[in-house]
């Protein structure tokens, strides 16, 4: 592989890393690591379909069955953080003090602010920035991972919907809950596509997040008051 010109390993939440975790339980969490971060340079250098499996785990120096004790499909290995947004959905959105935009909202910062710090982190900002736009155009020109992040948006409606009705007596099967989490999640694609849009011109990146929420808050003001008032009526 060529020289690695970005540090892939520091786009990661910050909660994956626990404060009081055991030898144990780092050596997983770091091998986890290790083959989705070797996984996504050696996709990001070849193609998604042009390596194989047992490539990634013959970089990390580990069987392929190790790989899928890990992860699940090959899909899985570059797409990584589907879990985490789908346990921040189920937390913020049976919160019955947080108005269920807003819950959304702030889930969006956060994994805005993970992005954002990550390209300031890196040493070559404009590099930084082009791959984090190849590493979008691999996910948009792969099949497999398009459709694995359809499955992703789909998993992540039903959790909306089952914690929505913690909150206002009802049924995840509501036609109004399931309306409500598919429009809730809707304001994921608008960001990576804010992110995209203005990581593809000019813009400073000390002015990346507030352009991009910008445009999500733009977004989120036509849900607002319908999705509010209908989970606070029930």
């Amino acid at each position: 592989m060529t020289m690695r010109t970005v540090d892939w390993t520091a786009l990661r939440r910050r909660d994956e890393e626990p404060a009081n975790e055991g030898l144990r339980e780092r050596k997983k969490r770091m091998l986890r690591r290790q083959l989705s971060d070797t996984a996504t340079e050696m996709f990001m250098e070849r193609g998604f379909d042009a390596v194989r499996v047992s490539e990634v785990a013959a970089a990390c120096g580990v069987s392929e069955k190790t790989v899928f004790n890990y992860f699940p499909t090959k899909e899985s290995l570059v797409l990584d953080l589907g879990a985490v947004t789908s346990d921040s959905v189920r937390t913020a959105l049976a919160d019955p003090d947080l108005p269920p935009v807003e819950a959304a909202l702030r889930i969006l910062s956060g994994e805005l602010t993970d992005v954002t710090s990550w390209l300031t982190a890196q040493d070559d900002a404009a590099e930084a920035k082009a791959e984090f736009l190849r590493f979008g155009a691999l996910i948009r020109s792969t099949p497999s991972l398009r459709a694995y992040q359809r499955d992703m948006a789909d998993e992540q409606s039903v959790v909306a919907a089952e914690a929505l009705s913690q909150r206002c007596a009802g049924s995840p099967d509501d036609p109004e809950l399931q309306i409500t989490a598919a429009a809730l999640l809707a304001l994921w694609p608008i960001q990576a596509r804010a992110l995209r849009r203005h990581l593809s011109g000019a813009r400073p990146l000390d002015q990346l997040h507030d352009a991009v929420t910008d445009d999500v808050r733009r977004a989120a003001r036509l849900l607002e008051t319908g999705l509010n008032s209908l989970v606070h009526a029930r």
